[in-house]
């Protein structure tokens, strides 16, 4: 221990343990959670009970000291008298702010008519060798909050809470498509070839078998396997990987949700997104669907509003067709965006990113995709060139991407062919043949969904960066002997966001099929 604090602490942890104190004992008494006990406190007045948890600022008044107490659920002050706690007595000076306690006591008023519980038993649960921020209300570093996640969720009660709505967000996902008679299950994340997306996957090696793998980028293709394989209504939210690069919507590790449904299509796919998202607004919401996200306030009640893709590429840049190559690398230039080596559909995209996503208020469904941007959704029938795929847009965000997929094997073999053509680090080199084969079995008409469960618990909880919802986001490591100082490190985090931004992130994959 360096730190003169520290040390302090690690002397005190010395000295109760000559003293014949565990100062991390395997179980203290529980009690209730502080949540309950002040419900209905004045008529429980005189009641004995016991909370346990983590001790705020101690207030020393010579006979009489005193600290709040603080667990999951709440906080309620408590109260120590010298003459009630002759055993504590001679050692409470080595029990301070920061450490957890569990404390039985009676439960009154102090003398301003505070509510406090009056300590009659003290028991250390753990010494904390380090204390708590200097402000206990949250440590203040945006990046420090981000690397000490650990102390951000005591320090802060809101960041607590966020990540309490987040659970309720991802189980009211499941309940929603249970009540559908959808299937949860499983798909493999080590993958042998990567696909059902365009990104760059993370890879990896099987020494027993002595075979490359991939982290997946997408559970896409397993997913619909089991629709070939008559399971016909059928959802996965996990962990997806993209070696990519971080921004305030990009985290390389993130939480999707995909669904199929057979004898669906992408019109059906937006019912389900509607109904989805007012479950979301009933359950998690109360009822109210107005949500404040960025300083704007937006309306999750459906219906959505819905745009065509090409409609809007139209009205941003005007006297450009998307399928004019010529035109649109002018219109890209005008725009300042990268033309070298740019696989013409992609360029049009990124021109369609430029101009045109950041107009999305919404809640909006652009529908109708090129199909050269799509390449596992099903062909418009009276217009080839465009699929039936739609992308749900809120504030400028893709939150969500569905098809009527594609289950004509002929044509997935051929477009899978084309994309192992112009190969580069964002798509598989060779055909998934056994996805073929499936196909080949026969896959009934279907209707597929992809929604970034940490995007959309960004525009639940108003928080604006994708950090603000995972737990432990990942950070540039800091060399633990470099002493690097939390403003370098809060720099070169910036630095990594801006490169992404001009990379486009994860958003620079418009085949992507399902979003972050």
């Amino acid at each position: 221990m360096t730190d003169g604090i520290a040390g302090d602490r690690h002397d005190k942890l010395t000295a109760l343990r000559a003293e014949g104190v565990d100062p991390f004992p395997a179980r203290v008494a529980k009690g209730q959670p502080i949540a309950e006990v002040l419900e209905g406190f004045d008529d429980k007045l005189e009641s004995t009970v016991t909370i346990a948890g983590r001790l705020s600022q101690v207030r020393d008044f010579g006979k009489l000291r005193f600290s709040h107490l603080t667990d999951r659920s709440g906080s309620l002050q408590i109260g120590f008298e010298r003459d009630a706690l002759p055993e504590f007595w001679p050692i409470r000076k080595k029990v301070e702010s920061n450490d957890l306690v569990s404390v039985t006591g009676v439960l009154g008023h102090t003398k301003k008519g505070e509510r406090t519980l009056w300590a009659k038993d003290v028991t250390l649960a753990s010494k904390a060798l380090r204390p708590a921020p200097e402000k206990w209300h949250g440590l203040q570093d945006q990046e420090q909050r981000y690397r000490m996640r650990y102390v951000d969720l005591f320090a802060n009660p809101e960041v607590r809470e966020t990540f309490a709505t987040r659970s309720k967000i991802v189980r009211e996902v499941r309940h929603y498509f249970d009540s559908l008679e959808y299937l949860e299950v499983e798909t493999p994340i080590l993958q042998p070839l990567f696909g059902g997306a365009a990104a760059r996957p993370f890879t990896t090696h099987h020494n027993a078998l002595d075979m490359p793998l991939f982290l997946r980028i997408a559970p896409e293709l397993y997913l619909k396997r089991l629709i070939v394989g008559g399971m016909e209504r059928v959802y996965e939210i996990g962990r997806v990987f993209r070696n990519e690069g971080i921004s305030t919507r990009h985290n390389p590790e993130f939480t999707m949700l995909e669904s199929y449904e057979a004898f669906a299509d992408y019109k059906d796919i937006m019912d389900r997104v509607e109904g989805l998202f007012q479950h979301l607004v009933d359950k998690v919401l109360g009822g109210e669907g107005k949500v404040t996200f960025r300083d704007k306030e937006y309306d999750l009640k459906p219906p959505f509003q819905k745009a065509r893709y090409l409609d809007l590429f139209a009205e941003q840049n005007p006297g450009v067709d998307w399928f004019e190559h010529e035109q649109v690398v002018a219109r890209a230039k005008q725009l300042k965006l990268k033309t070298d080596d740019i696989e013409p559909a992609k360029l049009a995209n990124d021109v369609f990113e430029a101009t045109v996503e950041d107009t999305l208020i919404g809640p909006v469904f652009v529908h109708d995709y090129p199909t050269a941007i799509s390449p596992l959704a099903k062909r418009m029938a009276d217009d080839p060139r465009v699929a039936e795929r739609f992308e749900l847009f809120v504030a400028g965000m893709e939150l969500g991407n569905a098809f009527s997929e594609l289950n004509d094997p002929i044509d997935q073999e051929q477009r899978f062919e084309e994309q192992v053509v112009d190969k580069d680090d964002e798509t598989p080199g060779e055909v998934d043949v056994d996805y073929v084969t499936a196909l080949e079995f026969g896959m009934p008409p279907a209707g597929g969904l992809g929604i970034g469960i940490d995007r959309l618990c960004m525009l639940l909880t108003g928080s604006t960066s994708i950090r603000d919802v995972v737990l432990f986001p990942l950070l540039r490591r800091i060399d633990p002997n470099a002493n690097q100082a939390p403003e370098q490190g809060a720099a070169e985090q910036g630095a990594a966001e801006q490169g992404a931004a001009e990379q486009g992130g994860n958003e620079a994959t418009p085949e992507a099929s399902k979003p972050q």
